[in-house]
């Protein structure tokens, strides 16, 4: 078996996210969410998150649009945030080790834990999101 490397640019960044996806189309808890939001769509959410994570984490531009705003009208909890991460880092770590693959981690982290913080305030201030 031969050693995993970084990721190192957009074709890594496509495996990653083709299989991330794979992966949650089949996931009992997530699949549902994310095929009801999606369902004949999935090409172009893929090709979003290709450049989402091309500008993430190599600062390539071609990215346009505002992640929370889709979320910020999905009913998500804990459970669901918990699931994502641990999901995308399996992926992760299924193909790939070194300091790009631990900052792609953290930054789904990041983005998680900020998500759920600004939908609890939604929630618990009974307000709309500011987008």
């Amino acid at each position: 078996m031969s050693a995993q490397q970084d990721i190192t640019g957009i074709e890594d960044i496509k495996i990653l996210v083709d299989d991330f996806y794979s992966r949650i189309q089949q996931d009992e808890l997530l699949a549902p969410i994310f095929n009801f939001r999606l369902s004949t769509h999935w090409g172009p959410h893929l090709e979003k998150m290709y450049t989402f994570w091309n500008a993430a984490l190599f600062g390539v531009k071609g990215y346009s649009g505002n992640p929370f705003m889709k979320h910020a009208t999905m009913e998500l909890d804990q459970e669901h945030f918990d699931r994502w991460i641990r999901m995308f880092n399996e992926t992760v770590d299924t193909y790939f080790e070194g300091s790009v693959a631990e900052d792609a981690k953290r930054r789904a982290l990041v983005m998680a834990n900020m998500f759920q913080l600004r939908l609890k305030e939604i929630k618990d201030n009974n307000t709309k999101p500011i987008f």
